[in-house]
């Protein structure tokens, strides 16, 4: 029987075979099953617990204080590449999201904001607040959120308003990405908050790509010789996915972002690495292929037996750097299709999760897709 105004959650089957799997292969109790499973960002409870213990409550006044003028002079100049570099992808991110009411911040790697962009309401102090350059927005400061959540877990994550700690802040939504320098450290992050807004998980994603984008220009700041662009065979070269290896003149990485630092497992070391630690073959003749006028990707073997494909590039060069840039539209053809996928080719669905029509999932991809309804 249908009774009026009832809602069915649409995610009851996991739900149940969770229960079933905790109670019957487990021994747990369905109650702790479901309450995990309908919650599973244990990160947001972490840090209630954390703010918890540091002696604050819910309904503390949040002062939104900002640095002294001496600190901030330092974090201006320790932060001067990190802001350079992500300039292009936060203009890029105000022109993406200028009809959603979210806006931009970048921090530094102690939740500093160090930048902000995007259509930002200066008449609302709310906004104005978080937006000024020297804000302290870190967990310590202004509770749960976004900024203080991805500095500590150090992966993108979405926070919607009532899940940040503090009554102040629960009028935000915001997802938040950390960045990670050449060498492997965090040394920021990138958030994208709204005000009283509609809920956006999907910007989690984008801000995903966005900061990878950020790494990407980073990377291809360091001083070097060399650039590899790496990625697994059959994968197109020259997107935003590629791993980065920059080497000096002498075959020593310079820096690496960290896609090819998830590819090639000798990265992941705060020591000097030389690229034939890394390759099983000579590395003197990628220099050599760098200077041809036309070039193919490469294969090349690991000392772990598994093989990359690459591209070898000198410096200045900008043969298949599209890809670390952002382009708007390449931005929304990448959040439709990855909707379009995870909806199975379910156009509609795709389309109601986005908060789009139908119509403009099929006019932004350009072509027809068939849609499972």
């Amino acid at each position: 029987m249908h009774v009026p105004g009832a809602t069915v959650p649409q995610n009851r089957l996991p739900q149940i075979a969770r229960a079933r799997h905790a109670v019957l292969q487990e021994g747990r109790s369905m109650t702790d099953a479901l309450v995990a499973g309908w919650y599973e960002r244990t990160f947001i409870e972490k840090s209630w617990r954390r703010c918890l213990g540091n002696g604050r409550l819910p309904n503390e006044h949040v002062g939104f204080d900002v640095v002294p003028e001496q600190h901030m002079r330092r974090i201006a100049e320790a932060n001067h590449q990190l802001v350079t570099a992500a300039r292009p992808a936060l203009e890029q991110l105000g022109r993406a999201i200028a009809s959603t009411r979210y806006f931009a911040v970048l921090t530094n790697e102690e939740g500093i904001v160090v930048d902000a962009h995007g259509s930002i309401d200066r008449g609302d102090r709310r906004a104005s607040l978080i937006t000024r350059v020297g804000v302290d927005l870190s967990e310590r400061s202004v509770g749960t959120s976004a900024i203080g959540a991805a500095l500590a877990e150090l992966q993108p994550v979405w926070l919607h308003r009532g899940e940040h700690f503090f009554q102040d802040t629960s009028c935000y939504s915001c997802a938040g990405a950390p960045l990670f320098g050449p060498d492997g450290r965090c040394v920021g992050m990138l958030d994208l908050t709204g005000i009283d807004a509609a809920e956006r998980p999907e910007l989690k994603h984008l801000v995903a790509l966005s900061a990878r984008s950020i790494e990407n220009a980073l990377t291809l700041a360091r001083p070097h010789r060399l650039v590899l662009r790496l990625n697994w065979p059959g994968r197109v070269l020259g997107g935003d996915d590629d791993g980065l290896l920059c080497l000096d003149g002498d075959g020593w990485v310079a820096g690496s972002n960290g896609a090819a630092r998830e590819m090639v497992t000798g990265l992941a070391t705060s020591a000097p690495v030389h690229c034939s630690e890394l390759f099983a073959q000579p590395w003197e003749p990628l220099f050599d292929l760098a200077g041809q006028t036309r070039q193919t990707p490469m294969e090349l073997p690991l000392w772990s037996g598994l093989r990359v494909a690459a591209l070898a590039q000198s410096a200045g060069d900008t043969r298949a750097t599209a890809g670390t840039r952002l382009p708007l539209r390449d931005v929304e053809i990448a959040l439709i299709r990855k909707a379009v996928s995870e909806a199975r080719g379910n156009v509609m669905e795709a389309a109601r999760a986005l908060g789009i029509s139908r119509a403009t999932v099929y006019r932004k991809l350009g072509r027809k897709l068939r849609a499972k309804e």
